[in-house]
């Protein structure tokens, strides 16, 4: 890539590069090198704009964020209402296709690097608890008769339990197909009074 290139191309083409790295070769193999090598570039064009991978992963992460929002945002504001707008915003949590397959796995690798790291779990637990809060407002919603201790911890066990079947699923797609999430997503609703 040259370096005369315009930079929303070049910005644009590394985060995609540090995006596949991370969700195609895992955690471990995020490295300024490996950036570089999957989008076709030199090492110092990629330490230009990412001086160290922990600059890669406060990168990944914030994709993930910024993705997953405007996709919940989407699916909130063309929901017929608040119960399909909880279950619209929910299931796009899981890891139901190839893309939300691969954020699922970008999350986990996030979370693997953050243990121990004060500045890398800061952000995880910010974005987490800005996902709770949708959850919550969107909970909330939908059993508006609710006290907030329930709303709490209705909103706290289905953002665990999605969190889970997504890892799970982007590990094991044959033992979690979408269908499995889904029906795993609808029961939990039912038992939980908000089918």
């Amino acid at each position: 890539m040259s370096r005369t290139a315009d930079k929303p191309a070049q910005e644009a083409l590394l985060s995609r590069a540090v995006w596949d790295v991370l969700a195609l070769q895992g955690l471990e193999r995020l490295t300024i090198r490996a950036v570089a090598a999957a989008a076709g570039c030199t090492t110092g064009l990629v330490m230009h704009r990412f001086p160290n991978r922990r600059a890669l992963l406060l990168h990944a992460r914030h994709l993930l964020h910024e993705r997953t929002r405007a996709r919940v945002e989407s699916l909130e504001a063309n929901a017929t209402g608040p119960v399909e707008a909880l279950r619209a915003v929910l299931q796009q949590g899981l890891a139901l296709d190839d893309q939300t397959r691969t954020e699922s796995i970008v999350w986990v690798g996030f979370l693997a690097a953050a243990v121990g790291d004060e500045e890398l779990i800061a952000l995880h637990r910010t974005n987490n608890r800005a996902w709770l809060g949708r959850v919550e407002r969107l909970v909330r919603a939908a059993a508006p008769e609710w006290p907030e201790r329930r709303v709490g911890n209705t909103a706290a066990t289905l953002v665990a339990m999605l969190e889970g079947a997504a890892a799970l699923a982007s590990a094991d797609p044959d033992r979690y197909p979408p269908s499995t999430q889904r029906s795993m997503l609808d029961d939990t609703l039912l038992f939980l009074g908000l089918a």
